[in-house]
């Protein structure tokens, strides 16, 4: 499950990340009355919603003025943000964060991901800030910086003041970095994330470091025991189906195809997607039920699927020993 950026800052300020002074707002006149709160501009206002690319999209923007705040509140909400990373329809705005604006001297990238070929919590650290991290993976492996986090031990200030050296920190840079990175492994243990992204992190004229994005994924599977953010959130910014299918505990992800998938199991619903691929179909989703799945489930499993208008067939898989007759 993913989280606003607003909503991401809110936890940071919590685990003690320096971040800009900001609002969400649903209207244009809160986003005005934002402003007043922050003091004087320039703002930045921002786009909410769960994709990246939104400042090439236009959906963020530095002003200088609250009549540019008003318009650009009354051009986006209620409206869609399409992205690099949405599809044709985009994402719709709901909200918009007004934040106080940084002088940026250097910009720099820092995150953590569940590493699973070393089971480990993994913490990611380049000088390549505000460009996509898939990108520096690909073209400048070297300039990323890795430090796995010991189960037993946690997370250890050394490993932050490591970090910051191979970034080229110097001074007082060195504890605040130090101090970020063990705020965010922090957040990232007891919240149960999947992933964390401060991109960018700033370092600003005044040599302080500020998160100036922030980018949260819980995994879903822990939200039973992560009420607050299970609150926080917003359907309105996942595919309805998928939507849907989360309520009746269906595992379920839309495609491009036209051949409806309904399996149990996620190896064997993954094994019959790769064949109808290899035989040249188009699966319309990935959807297991599980193995316990009840009739009412599987009533539902075939509804979504079939509220899919590009649906022109469903291919069931069951395999018997893994469910129960009813």
């Amino acid at each position: 499950m993913n989280l606003h950026e607003y909503q991401a800052k809110q936890l940071f300020a919590r685990y003690g990340l320096p971040a800009p002074v900001g609002y969400a707002c649903t209207t244009p006149r809160e986003a005005e009355e934002a402003a007043s709160k922050i003091g004087a501009g320039p703002w930045v206002v921002k786009c909410q919603v769960h994709a990246g690319g939104r400042g090439k999209a236009g959906g963020v923007k530095v002003v200088k003025s609250k009549e540019e705040i008003r318009a650009f509140a009354e051009n986006w909400l209620g409206k869609s943000l399409v992205t690099y990373q949405t599809d044709e329809n985009g994402q719709p705005v709901s909200q918009i964060l007004v934040e106080a604006a940084t002088d940026i001297a250097n910009e720099l990238y820092l995150g953590a991901v569940v590493d699973r070929s070393s089971r480990r919590v993994v913490f990611m650290a380049s000088t390549e800030g505000g460009v996509e991290i898939e990108k520096v993976a690909e073209e400048s492996p070297h300039l990323i910086h890795k430090m796995a986090i010991d189960p037993l031990t946690g997370p250890q200030p050394y490993q932050g003041r490591e970090l910051a050296f191979k970034l080229g920190l110097k001074g007082k840079q060195v504890s605040q970095f130090a101090k970020i990175f063990m705020g965010l492994a922090t957040l990232f243990l007891e919240r149960d994330l999947a992933l964390v992204e401060i991109n960018p992190l700033v370092i600003t004229k005044t040599d302080d470091l500020v998160c100036l994005d922030g980018k949260l994924s819980i995994d879903s599977n822990a939200l039973f025991r992560q009420p607050e953010l299970r609150e926080m959130h917003d359907s309105s910014q996942e595919d309805a189906r998928e939507a849907r299918a989360a309520q009746w505990e269906l595992n379920y992800v839309a495609l491009d195809g036209n051949i409806g998938c309904m399996v149990n199991g996620a190896g064997l619903a993954m094994g019959t997607m790769d064949i109808v691929k290899h035989y040249g179909g188009q699966p319309a989703n990935f959807l297991d039920v599980g193995g316990g799945a009840t009739k009412e489930r599987v009533t539902e499993a075939f509804k979504i699927i079939l509220s899919d208008d590009a649906v022109k067939a469903v291919f069931v898989n069951i395999f018997g020993a893994s469910s129960v007759a009813t």
